[in-house]
């Protein structure tokens, strides 16, 4: 019997599955990580590992644990062996209280994937096999929303910057890269205009089981 593929979707609350609703989280049948799971079927294995407000590298100072380069290798190491490494992160790292740039941003994530590849015993000696994931650009009206003063100004702007960057750090890293921004449905904000609704999950689930075969050729 083939082993199972072992994927790993390591992000904030958007793969966490943050329900901007409620407050909450939305159920299995809804976050994206666990539709992948269905599409995909049983020879794969489809772990989740989100976390509201994780960054790539950047340290809150308003709560604890929330840099993703500080628990990527411990993560790996408890999934291993990993067949595919899921990075969609940045959407926390523009917050005003970070003062980092779009260009600060995307070094987070080259010192992020960087710190993932070190982990190659994850892989079992396998080449590590990442992909990037640019998360969808935040909209201009999130200032108007009861999350506006927390993130704080710029955030939509920078955000927007990220796509870009984020390829050529890929590119740099010898990962798979997609952007949200190139999925149809992806566009399909509620509310808040910064966190997945159940379309745009549906939306990201599909077009990475489209693409899977590719990822992990």
């Amino acid at each position: 019997m083939e082993e199972e593929k072992i994927i790993v979707c390591f992000g904030d609350s958007n793969t966490h599955g943050y329900d901007n609703k409620t407050g909450g989280r939305f159920d299995k049948n809804t976050r994206w990580p666990m539709v992948l799971q269905k599409l995909l079927g049983e020879e794969y294995l489809v772990r989740e590992e989100g976390l509201s407000g994780r960054t790539t590298v950047f340290n809150d100072p308003l709560h604890e644990s929330l840099s993703g380069v500080e628990v990527i290798r411990p993560i790996l190491l408890t999934h291993e062996p990993v067949s595919l490494l899921i990075i969609m992160l940045g959407t926390n790292d523009v917050k005003e209280r970070f003062a980092a740039t779009p260009e600060n941003i995307s070094r987070g994530l080259d010192r992020l994937i960087k710190k993932a590849q070190d982990a190659e015993e994850a892989f079992l000696g396998a080449k590590p096999n990442i992909l990037v994931i640019a998360p969808y650009p935040i909209d201009d009206e999130y200032r108007e929303t009861a999350i506006g003063n927390d993130m704080g100004e710029g955030c939509a702007e920078k955000s927007r910057k990220l796509p870009a960057l984020y390829k050529t750090i890929a590119e740099q890293n010898h990962c798979h890269f997609l952007s949200a921004t190139d999925i149809p449905g992806m566009e399909n904000y509620p509310y808040d205009y910064m966190h997945l609704s159940p379309k745009a999950h549906r939306a990201l689930a599909e077009a990475l089981a489209e693409r899977m075969k590719e990822y992990l050729s």
